[in-house]
């Protein structure tokens, strides 16, 4: 596991991957690459047990994370639509523990008509935020989230994703100055890059 999850027992979220969203076989990548198994993780965020395993998980990050620097991000958000359940799932459950953390979400476009924003939620310029995302490979959707939010006026602390492919996506955050930080890697599920 990551060194993110170390503290944490990731192994019910591993084995529902696994089952969920693993597939093996040839794809195309949205990067363009050529991979013998792809990770579908909508079927593990869109999944009753899996958005409340990866929210959980993802929240813990965040806290421990806000602990240990002792600046609490406003909002969670990233790139439509993958981002979306993933936020949602955060967001809930920080209401629940009664934890002052919004969502947001960046269109891929800003929206033709209305305000004509690109990023959408209740977050307003000066605030600290942190990107999620469901598969990092070579970073690039999540690279144009921190784009658009920093555009938008948002202070980017970090990327928190539920995968690594460990494709360069956390080199090309590093060379932005932004960390990676994951709940897993594609080595949990016996995978190398």
């Amino acid at each position: 596991m990551s060194s993110d999850s170390a503290n944490r027992d990731l192994a019910p979220l591993i084995a529902l991957m696994e089952a969920e969203a693993l597939q093996r076989g040839e794809f195309t990548l949205a990067s363009g690459k050529k991979a013998n198994y792809y990770l579908d993780c909508r079927r593990v965020t869109l999944h009753p047990k899996g958005a409340g395993l990866i929210g959980r998980a993802m929240l813990d990050v965040v806290l421990e994370n806000a602990k240990e620097s002792g600046v609490m991000p406003a909002a969670v958000g990233g790139m439509a639509i993958g981002a979306d359940p993933i936020t949602a799932s955060i967001v809930t459950l920080a209401g629940g523990d009664d934890v002052d953390l919004k969502g947001f979400m960046v269109r891929k476009e800003p929206k033709g008509h209305g305000m004509g924003q690109q990023v959408e939620g209740p977050v307003t310029p000066g605030q600290k935020v942190v990107i999620v995302e469901d598969v990092i490979t070579s970073g690039g959707s999540a690279l144009k989230a921190v784009e658009a939010v920093e555009a938008f006026g948002l202070e980017v602390q970090y990327v928190l994703a539920i995968i690594d492919r460990l494709a360069g996506g956390a080199e090309a955050f590093a060379e932005k100055g932004l960390e990676l930080k994951t709940l897993t890697t594609i080595r949990d599920f016996g995978l190398e890059p």
